[in-house]
C-alpha cells in the first residue's frame, strides 16, 4: 500500500528530499563565504536583534549544545556573533549578531532569497505556512506555545 500516491511514506520521502536538495543549493550559495547551513540558521535566528539564549539557539538550529558552542565560537572569531550574560537570568548566556554580523546576514539573505526565487515556487509563503502548521501539529511543545499565545482554540 506504500506505493499509493499520497501515502505517509511519500510525505516523509518528499520532505526529506526537498530539505536535502534545498540545503545543498543554499550550501553552495553560502560556501563562497565559508558558512555552513547550520551557521546560516544561527545567523537567521539572531537577525531579529533580540538576542537568544544558547539553549534556544541550539533547539532552533537543531544542533546539540556542544556542537553549537563550537559553531558559535567560530562565528565569534569571525566577528559575526557575540555572547553576553543574560541581564535577567545571569546563569544564561545570550547570543547576538554583531554589526558586521547584521551586515553579512542582510547581504547573504539577498543571495539566498535570489537562489530560492530562481526555483520559481509560485507561493513560497503559503508553502512555509503549511509546513509551519504541520510542524505545530507534530511538535507538542509548539502546540502548547501556540495555545498559550492564542488561547485553547484555533
Amino acid at each position: 500500500m506504500s506505493d499509493v500516491p499520497g501515502a505517509p511514506a511519500d510525505l516523509l520521502r518528499s520532505l526529506t528530499r526537498a530539505e536535502r536538495l534545498l540545503s545543498r543549493r543554499l550550501g553552495a550559495v553560502l560556501a563562497d563565504d565559508a558558512l555552513s547551513i547550520e551557521a546560516w540558521r544561527v545567523l537567521c535566528l539572531l537577525a531579529d536583534g533580540q538576542g537568544h539564549p544558547m539553549s534556544e539557539v541550539s533547539a532552533e538550529a537543531s544542533l546539540p549544545p556542544g556542537t553549537l558552542t563550537k559553531l558559535v565560537d567560530q562565528l565569534v572569531d569571525r566577528n559575526l556573533v557575540f555572547r553576553r550574560v543574560d541581564p535577567i537570568d545571569r546563569r544564561r548566556i545570550r547570543a547576538y549578531l554583531t554589526v558586521r554580523g547584521r551586515r553579512e546576514h542582510a547581504r547573504l539573505d539577498e543571495l539566498v532569497r535570489a537562489s530560492i526565487a530562481e526555483l520559481g515556487v509560485p507561493d513560497a509563503a503559503d508553502l512555509v505556512s503549511q509546513l509551519d502548521d504541520l510542524i505545530g501539529r507534530l511538535d507538542p511543545a509548539r502546540q502548547r506555545e501556540h495555545a498559550d499565545a492564542f488561547g485553547p482554540h484555533r
